[in-house]
């Protein structure tokens, strides 16, 4: 479904990433992982065509999208809920939701809409509030929302546990679960490791710009070098 060959992208003369190769298959949670800094944002940002690739190419379902407008890549189905959630606070929950099916499926607004509404039952409850009077944990349902109104074919979820606390981390996961048990492909990026290696499939470790370690996500989970890093065992 997306494939990336050889992504180099950075900002002004800095180099943020440095040669990625991955893909991700229809129906598949693939996990990027790593901490602050390491180029995740800037990968999601390429792959949504909000920063341009220096080098390299991105297909997704069949198509190159490497230099496509943001907006034909969300008319593809390939739909990025972007880290810090980026709701409209000064319009209600129902109005957000709304502006998820503004470039796809809009012809089926109203039975998405239904279906959100039944993935977050908050939102119905709250569907005429504010959307920046909602909890961290309620705008973070919001945020998926509003992905979920465009019939994402591909759903790209950015640090979506950051900032909530350790039950609504769990639940957030398996909300994961759940969306995907629907069939529906998920690039889940993260700085949870282990719960995020605990869902996924497959799984890629960004440092430093590069791919330091990919593979099966049971796999990675019990790599010596990856405890090490990241749980310090």
């Amino acid at each position: 479904m997306l494939s990336v060959e050889g992504l180099v992208a950075g900002y002004g003369g800095t180099e943020i990433l440095r040669g990625l190769t991955m893909t991700v298959e229809p129906g598949e949670i693939v996990a990027v992982l790593g901490s602050n800094g390491v180029g995740k944002t800037t990968l999601n940002k390429v792959l949504s065509g909000i920063v341009p690739a220096g080098a390299g190419q991105v297909r997704f379902a069949g198509e190159v999208i490497t230099g496509a407008s943001p907006q034909a890549i969300v008319d593809l189905g390939l739909i990025h809920v972007p880290e810090g959630r980026k709701i409209f606070p000064n319009m209600t929950v129902r109005e957000n939701l709304v502006l998820g099916s503004y470039r796809r499926a809009r012809g089926n607004r109203a039975a998405n809409l239904e279906r959100v509404f039944e993935t977050f039952p908050r939102l119905r409850e709250r569907d005429r509030q504010s959307a920046g009077t909602l909890s961290g944990g309620e705008q973070q349902m919001l945020a998926i929302g509003r992905g979920l109104m465009g019939e994402p074919r591909l759903l790209i979820l950015d640090e979506p546990s950051l900032g909530l606390s350790p039950l609504l981390v769990e639940e957030m996961f398996q909300l994961i679960r759940r969306l995907n048990a629907d069939g529906l492909a998920i690039m889940l990026v993260e700085q949870n490791v282990m719960q995020s290696l605990d869902v996924a499939s497959r799984a890629f470790i960004l440092e430093n710009g590069i791919f330091a370690l990919h593979g099966q996500a049971s796999e990675l989970a019990a790599a010596p070098d990856l405890r090490r890093a990241y749980l310090g065992m």
